[in-house]
Order: C-alpha cells, then sequence, then structure tokens
C-alpha cells in the first residue's frame, strides 16, 4: 500500500505541474494564468453591471428597480463570502499538496470542501428566504424600493446551491493550474446571464423577478460545467464520490479560508452602513449613486481580482515545492503589474464621471452626485493593489492569521468606522464617500510594511527540493 501511494505521488507531481507551474519562466507564467482569471473577472462584472443597465431602462420605474436590486447587493455578497471562506481555504491547501506531490490529501480537500459548500447553501437559502424583508429594510430599503429588491431576492436565493458550487469549487481549478478551464465556466453563466436578461426582464415582462431568475440559470448552468470537468480524468484534482464528507480537514480550510471570507462578508457589512447612511442623509438618489459606483469599482476589482486567481496557484504549487526564488518573483513582479493598472483605471473613472453614470440611468439629481463624488471615491483604489497581492500571497503560502488581520483592519477597524463617524462629524454625505479612498490606501502601506516582515521569515534564501518538503 504504501509503495503504491509513493507511486500515486509521484504521478501527481508530473500532472499537477501539467501547467509548468514550477518550472515555466514566472513572468510568462503569470500572464497565461492571469489573462483567463481576468476575462473571467470581467465577464462576472459585466453580467452584474448589464443587469442593473437593463433594469434602469424598464419603463417607468428602472430608477427604483435598480436601486432595488442594489439594496440586495450586499446579501448576494454575503453568500459568495461563505463559497469564498470554503473555495479559497481548500483551493490553495490543495495547491500546496499538489507541490508536495500528495494527491490523496489533496482530493480529500476537495471533497470536504464540496460536503461544506452543500450543507452551508441549504442552511443560508432557509434562514435568508425567512428574514429577507428586516434583513432588506435594515439594509436601506425604503417603501418605495422594498418591494423590487424582495422580489429580486426571493428567486435569487432559490439559487444559493449553484453560486456556492460555482464560486466554490472554481478554485480548485485554479488551484491545478487549469486558467482557461475555469474561465470558461465563468463564459457559460456569463453568457447565459446576458443572454436570457433581455428575454426575461422585457419580453416575458417579469421585471426584476427575470434578472434574479437569469441569473439563477446562468449559475446553475457554470456549477454543472465545473463538476463535470473535477468529476473527469482531465482534472489534477479528481472529485469522487466517496471523498464527499465533512472529515476533521475542515479545520484548515476554515481557518484558512477565513481571511478572504470576512474581506467578502465586511464588504456586505460596508454596502449596508453605506446605503443605510446615504438613505439617512440624503435618500434614493444617493443610494442609487452608490449602486452605480460600486459598479464601476468593480470594473477595478476585475483586474485586481484575476490577477490575483492567476498568481495565486503560482506562489501555493512553489511554495509547497520549495521554490523560494519562484514565489518572490511571482509576487514582486505581479504587484508592479497591479498597482500601474489600478492606477489607469482610476484615472479614467475619476476624468469621466458624468459620462459613466449616464450610462445607468437618466436621472440628472444621481447623475450629478455621482459627478460629483466618484473622482475621490474610487482614487484610494490606484495602490490598493498592494493590499491585493499581499493577501494573495498570504493564503497562497497558507499564512491565515497575517491575511486576517489585514483583512480585518481594512474594513472593521478603517472603513466602517469611517463611514459612520465621518457623516456625524458635520460630513454628511460626503464622509461616505470620503471614508473609501482613505481606508484603501492607508491598509494598502500596511499591508506592503506588514508582508516585507513576513517575508524575511517565510521565504528563506536557500530553497528546498520538493521530496524535501513532502518528508
Amino acid at each position: 500500500m504504501e509503495r503504491k501511494t509513493h507511486e500515486r505521488s509521484k504521478t501527481t507531481t508530473a500532472s499537477g505541474d501539467g501547467s509548468g507551474l514550477g518550472t515555466r519562466p514566472i513572468g510568462r507564467l503569470v500572464v497565461s494564468l492571469a489573462i483567463p482569471a481576468v476575462v473571467a473577472q470581467a465577464c462576472t462584472a459585466l453580467y452584474t453591471i448589464v443587469d442593473r443597465l437593463f433594469l434602469a431602462h424598464i419603463p417607468g420605474v428602472g430608477d427604483l428597480a435598480m436601486t432595488g436590486v442594489g439594496v440586495c447587493f450586499p446579501i448576494t455578497l454575503a453568500v459568495s463570502a461563505f463559497a469564498l471562506l470554503i473555495g479559497m481555504g481548500g483551493g490553495p491547501l490543495a495547491s500546496i499538496e499538489l507541490g508536495r506531490g500528495d494527491l490523496d490529501k489533496a482530493e480529500r480537500y476537495l471533497g470536504a470542501s464540496v460536503a461544506a459548500i452543500i450543507a452551508i447553501a441549504i442552511i443560508l437559502s432557509i434562514l435568508l428566504q425567512i428574514f429577507k424583508t428586516p434583513i432588506l429594510v435594515l439594509f436601506g430599503a425604503s417603501d418605495a424600493t422594498l418591494p423590487y429588491a424582495s422580489d429580486f431576492l426571493a428567486i435569487y436565493l432559490s439559487g444559493t446551491l449553484f453560486v456556492q458550487l460555482s464560486l466554490g469549487l472554481n478554485t480548485f481549478i485554479t488551484a491545478q493550474g487549469r486558467a482557461f478551464v475555469a474561465m470558461t465556466s465563468v463564459i457559460i453563466g456569463a453568457l447565459s446571464s446576458l443572454a436570457l436578461d433581455p428575454l426575461f426582464i422585457f419580453t416575458f415582462g417579469m421585471g426584476v423577478r427575470g434578472a434574479a431568475l437569469a441569473n439563477v440559470i446562468a449559475q446553475g448552468l457554470s456549477a454543472a460545467w465545473i463538476i463535470r470537468f473535477l468529476a473527469s480524468p482531465d482534472s489534477a484534482i479528481r472529485l469522487r464520490l466517496h471523498s464527499i464528507r465533512p472529515t476533521r480537514m475542515l479545520g484548515p480550510i476554515l481557518f484558512l479560508g477565513v481571511s478572504p471570507f470576512i474581506m467578502q462578508i465586511t464588504e456586505s457589512v460596508i454596502q449596508v452602513v453605506f446605503n443605510s447612511s446615504l438613505q439617512h442623509y440624503g435618500g434614493d438618489v444617493y443610494v442609487g449613486a452608490m449602486t452605480i459606483m460600486t459598479s464601476l469599482m468593480q470594473l477595478i476589482f476585475v483586474f485586481s481580482q484575476g490577477i490575483s486567481q492567476g498568481l495565486q496557484p503560482i506562489i501555493g504549487y512553489n511554495y509547497g515545492a520549495g521554490s523560494y526564488g519562484r514565489v518572490r518573483r511571482a509576487y514582486s513582479g505581479t504587484m508592479i503589474a497591479q498597482v500601474a493598472i489600478n492606477c489607469t483605471m482610476t484615472t479614467l473613472l475619476a476624468l469621466f464621471p458624468g459620462a459613466v453614470a449616464s450610462l445607468f440611468t437618466s436621472d440628472a439629481a444621481i447623475i450629478d452626485v455621482v459627478s460629483r463624488t466618484l473622482p475621490y471615491f474610487v482614487c484610494g483604489m490606484g495602490v490598493f493593489g498592494i493590499q491585493n497581492v499581499v493577501q494573495c500571497a498570504f493564503v497562497g503560502m497558507g499564512q491565515a492569521k497575517p491575511s486576517l488581520f489585514l483583512a480585518i483592519f481594512r474594513k472593521l477597524i478603517l472603513l466602517v468606522p469611517l463611514a459612520l463617524i465621518l457623516p456625524r462629524l458635520g460630513f454628511g454625505t460626503i464622509g461616505v464617500f470620503v471614508a473609501e479612498p482613505v481606508s484603501d490606501a492607508t491598509s494598502a502601506i500596511v499591508a506592503g510594511l506588514l508582508f516585507t516582515w513576513y517575508a524575511n521569515r517565510l521565504l528563506p534564501k536557500t530553497e528546498r527540493s520538493a521530496d524535501a518538503v513532502s518528508r
């Protein structure tokens, strides 16, 4: 038995590095993995944005419908956060085990993750369906927007399992360096949603319920594609029916996944704080403006998240294999590229705020708010790429504690208190918008300093062979 396991481990190393995670030049490798991930993220952002564009053009009620769905955004973020809790915990750990040559353990991480995702999806959808109305009111829904928010959410939650499976399991595809396969799964969902949106919203006259149904069907198709691939011989990490069960491996999965989970769930908290504060100090016009601005911010996150997804399997595999020099080259080069891209995107949005706002709405009041506040709302995103790469590197190396600290520091220590305190100090709605760039810039500086200190300990100059690491 021991000999068979050893032989299988050697086979795994070869198959796990089929994409050259441990051998190809770092620059070309990052590009080859990042481009499909960026395309996938762009598709996700695109169909979220187009969703709102379609809703905004519903005759007579477009702005209210768009704002109502915007109020649901924190809940959809929370649903995806639980998928990241499992996927961003299990995926990097599986990648590290591939680097060490232990296929059996990588597959057990996958099986335990699937079991956890199914359980979480069932519990989450039931609880949110029961309490959706009071939650929406708490999150900033007014009497005018609540019916649209409630209709959208009721249908969206029926597809919670699909969302969890598609987001949570796609990380196990990127973990093995199969970026184009992971991209395809997202494109399937995005194109399906884009095709079904106008059909359900306008042709069938379903309005916001049509947008939600299109989303559910799209996520279902994406989840089916991912499961088919992971269960096939083409996957280096195979999904096997007997491994789908809760085990002790859930402990390290949850411990590592809690950082990206907090990053996402606190994004939900932030949206709640933004919406409730803006509703109090400005009304539906300011909530509608924030809906547009968060949609535009997703365009920047497209590149940040896509590049990070391409970088993470490289860091995880090479860290597991003891190739520390490759890890250093991967994160340093990626950080420079990400900051440059973020600064370019931020500048474009700051220069043309009114033009991009007019794509979403014809309401002059909403366009005016976006035109005045978008330039300084997004300005901190230029350097936020530093924290994004640092966070990715910590998770890729299995370092949960510093990653968790950074997630808490930016959102809970800086952004939420600032968004609550600044309006009360006399800044009003302006204080809500200013809180974002202050938090982004401060957390980026702290992240860079923290990683410099950790890197000296985690990435020694002397490298180890994969055999030494696995022993």
